[in-house]
Formats: C-alpha cells, sequence, structure tokens
C-alpha cells in the first residue's frame, strides 16, 4: 500500500517545480510528524517539535512521511521521526526553539 501511494506521489511531484516539490512533500511530512509527536512526544512543545524534525529531515525521510500523511503513520513513521529527533542538529534545534519560546 505505501508503495502505491509513493507511486501516486511521485507524479505528482514531478508535474512541479522543485520549490513547489519540496513545499507540497514537507506539508504533508508535516501532518504524519504532527500525529506522532502527538502520540509519542506529548512532552514536547509542538510546533518546534514539528518544524525541527521537518527541518532536519532527509528528502527520502521527507517523502515516506509524506507519504505516510495520507493512511495515517505507522511503527515505521514513528522509527523516521524518532531517529530525526536523536540527531544533534535537531536537539540543537529543539533547544534553541524552547528558549526562544521562554523569551530567552
Amino acid at each position: 500500500m505505501r508503495l502505491a501511494l509513493l507511486a501516486l506521489l511521485v507524479p505528482l511531484l514531478s508535474a512541479c517545480t522543485v520549490e513547489s516539490q519540496d513545499q507540497l512533500a514537507r506539508a504533508a511530512a508535516k501532518s504524519t510528524v504532527n500525529r506522532v509527536v502527538l502520540a509519542r512526544y506529548p512532552e514536547l512543545p509542538l510546533e518546534p517539535a514539528i518544524n525541527c524534525v521537518i527541518d532536519n529531515a532527509s528528502s527520502e525521510q521527507l517523502l515516506s512521511l509524506a507519504a505516510d500523511s495520507v493512511t495515517g503513520p505507522t511503527e515505521s513513521s514513528a522509527e523516521v521521526v524518532t531517529a530525526i529527533l536523536r540527531r544533534p542538529t535537531t536537539v540543537q534545534c529543539l533547544g534553541a526553539a524552547t528558549l526562544a519560546g521562554l523569551g530567552g
């Protein structure tokens, strides 16, 4: 099923400019990341966590998460989000976003 969704997503994205493709994939991936963060990491500030995960995801990870936005998050989606959250750059992003949210 996931391959079928990717097969549908790729032609749609190929009709767009590179910038539009990136924006579409990021928007779709945000939906999946939102649901994963709410379910698995309720202690994290939601918007900063979503943005940090999206900003630190690879193109392949973004497409995978975008495909899951149609059917809903899977265990694989959760693993991808967890792997991204564990990256030092994502941890730094979350720390900076949290400090900014505190006014510091």
